[in-house]
Order: structure tokens, then C-alpha cells, then sequence
């Protein structure tokens, strides 16, 4: 069995972890922590685990953490880096769902996330999990930074154009909706239901925090500068994420096999057929991306629409397709579920 910890087990990242590894056959919850919530019981907080997860919310100990095999950072951005560098040191592997070790350069983290790193020693070593790039490099990895929502869907959905080498990577365009659920479990005015509903709004087009994370998985795919506008949007719904992509085709080919060849061994990646329009309570509660290209009017115009649930594939399920690669599990246990209706 894998012995496994949580830190910071409250938000919807948490509880999504903690419903996914309930039921998974090959672990066994060890810890989950929470400093405002110690002492109560998780099932008393998330009353759909009742009868499937017993433990009680503790204070942070290293100790403890580090008698697992792998622990989890739920955490708000800048948490996860004062207990990595320790934990690591005692042999525990990390999948760290937060942006602190997303990016490789370290002047640029310090720039979007406003305070100093303090440990910029571990991020080479750092492996972006995002498993339909870096599968091979996930399996030996320490350390996992697990991909934002945003950057998951966006970067599956321009994956295989950018590999193939038929657009102009200077002038990209993602149009990007989330749920709300994708600023947290927190107090915001913002989130507030008179706030949001009835409501669609862009946000952040100066710029967002994962526009740095998307620009640096697409330069490393295409090999070269990509230029990229990323405008997100916030939607009146609870979670999802709906991604449409644009890109000017330097050549002609056939997109729709390009698509189907590219992700055909992709556990969690479906293209649907010719002229499909994904929707996100298509991938509800799944971590399943599901994609569809476009060339309307057979222009030179691509349109690619690419959705996943933020907290599942872009968030925790994709965390535990991590932890079994790295483990050597098969990749779909205890997350090849079906989406959920209506």
C-alpha cells in the first residue's frame, strides 16, 4: 500500500483528493492536515465521505508527513515550499498542486507571485505533470508540480498542432471559462451567488498568473518563443473549464486524424468526432479532457474547443494520475470514472 498525506485538506482541491483516494485499492490515507479545522473529524466538514474516511484534521507535522510515501499540498500558492525541502530530504516523494514550483524561472515566479522563493535550489528538479507530455520523466520523479487548470486545457488542446509544426506560433488565442469553483473555498464577495449568477465576465486580460505557465509548456513544445493571448472568463457555474483555441494553419492537413492519432493512446483525452462541440458537464466529476477542431469555412483559421473539470483534471485527479505513474500503478486506477449527468 501507498501511504499517503494530504497537507492542507479543506479546499475543493482537498476534498476532491480525498474523495478520489477513498476508494483507491493501492492506498492507504495516512494524514491530512488542516491548521483552522484540527481536531474535527473530515466527514464531519465533508459530510460525502461519511463511511469512507475516518481521520480527524491535524496541525502540519514533518514527522508525520514524512512517515509517508507521497504527500499531497493542497495549499494556496507559497505554502508548499517551507515543508518541500525537508520532506524531500527524508525520501518523501511530493505532488504539489500549487503554482509554487510550475516555473522554471525563478525571477519570473517572484514577479506573478509577489515574494521571494525560498527555495529555488529544488525547482530543476521540479517535473511538470502534465503525463500526456512528461510521462517517462514523471515515473523517477521527487517532485510533481501538478499543471493549473487553465494551462491543462490549453495546452492538450494546441498540443498536437504545435508537435506537428502547421501553425503560426506567434500570434495564439485562448478564450478560456472557469467555474467558481476555481478561486477556492474561501470568503470572497466575488464568488458570492448574487455576484455570479446571471453574470459572465473576462478578468485579468493584463494578464494572469497562469499566462507565464502556458507560454513556458508551449515554448518547450514548439521549441521556439510562442506568442500567446490568454483571456479567462468567469462563468456562472460551479466548475469547469471550456477552452476555445485559436491558430492561423501554415498548411493543410487533416486535423481531425492529426487529433485522433495524436491522443490515441491518451487515457483521458478524447477527440470527438467531426463537427462535436464539447460542454463541461460532459467531463463533470471526470478526469477526462474532451476536445474538438475546427476549420470553419475552410479557412486557415483552426478553433479548437478543449473542456475539463478544473478540479479533476485540472486539479486533483490529475494529481493522482501522477502518483500512479510514479508508483508504477496502472495510470486510470481510481480515477477512470465516468462524468456525471445532469
Amino acid at each position: 500500500m501507498i501511504n499517503v498525506g494530504i497537507v492542507g485538506g479543506t479546499g475543493y482541491t482537498g476534498v476532491e483528493l480525498l474523495r478520489l483516494l477513498a476508494t483507491h485499492p493501492k492506498v492507504a490515507l495516512k494524514v491530512i492536515t488542516s491548521r483552522s479545522e484540527a481536531g474535527m473529524v473530515v466527514c464531519d466538514l465533508f459530510p460525502n465521505l461519511r463511511g469512507h474516511v475516518d481521520l480527524v484534521f491535524s496541525e502540519p507535522d514533518v514527522d508525520a508527513l514524512a512517515a509517508c510515501d507521497v504527500v499531497f499540498f493542497a495549499t494556496p500558492h507559497c505554502v508548499a515550499m517551507a515543508l518541500v525541502p525537508e520532506l524531500l530530504a527524508r525520501g518523501t516523494r511530493i505532488i504539489d498542486l500549487s503554482a509554487d514550483f510550475r516555473l522554471q524561472d525563478v525571477a519570473l515566479w517572484e514577479k506573478w507571485y509577489n515574494m521571494p522563493h525560498t527555495c529555488p535550489e529544488l525547482i530543476p528538479q521540479a517535473v511538470y505533470g502534465l503525463p500526456e507530455i512528461n510521462r517517462e520523466q514523471i515515473k523517477s520523479a521527487q517532485l510533481i508540480a501538478v499543471p493549473g487548470c487553465y494551462p491543462t486545457a490549453t495546452q492538450l488542446g494546441f498540443l498536437p498542432l504545435i508537435k506537428a509544426g502547421i501553425i503560426n506560433t506567434t500570434h495564439l488565442i485562448a478564450d478560456v471559462k472557469s467555474g467558481v469553483s476555481g478561486a477556492g473555498r474561501k470568503a470572497s464577495v466575488r464568488a458570492l451567488f448574487a455576484e455570479t449568477s446571471e453574470d459572465l465576465s473576462a478578468y485579468a486580460v493584463a494578464g494572469h498568473r497562469h499566462l507565464p505557465e502556458i507560454q513556458q509548456g508551449l515554448n518547450i513544445l514548439s521549441g521556439t518563443e510562442i506568442g500567446l493571448t490568454f483571456v479567462p472568463h468567469l462563468t456562472p457555474m460551479i466548475r469547469g473549464i471550456h477552452a476555445t483555441l485559436y491558430a492561423q494553419l501554415s498548411q493543410n492537413i487533416d486535423l481531425q486524424s492529426l487529433y485522433e492519432q495524436h491522443f490515441v493512446d491518451e487515457p483521458f483525452v478524447d477527440v470527438m468526432p467531426v463537427g462535436s462541440h464539447p460542454s463541461t458537464r460532459s467531463v463533470r466529476g471526470a478526469n477526462t479532457c474532451r476536445i474538438a477542431v475546427h476549420q470553419p469555412q475552410d479557412s486557415n483559421t483552426v478553433v479548437v474547443l478543449s473542456v475539463i473539470d478544473n478540479l479533476v483534471k485540472g486539479a486533483s485527479g490529475q494529481a493522482v494520475q501522477n502518483m500512479n505513474i510514479m508508483f508504477g500503478l496502472a495510470e486510470t486506477t481510481a480515477i477512470d470514472m465516468i462524468a456525471t449527468l445532469p
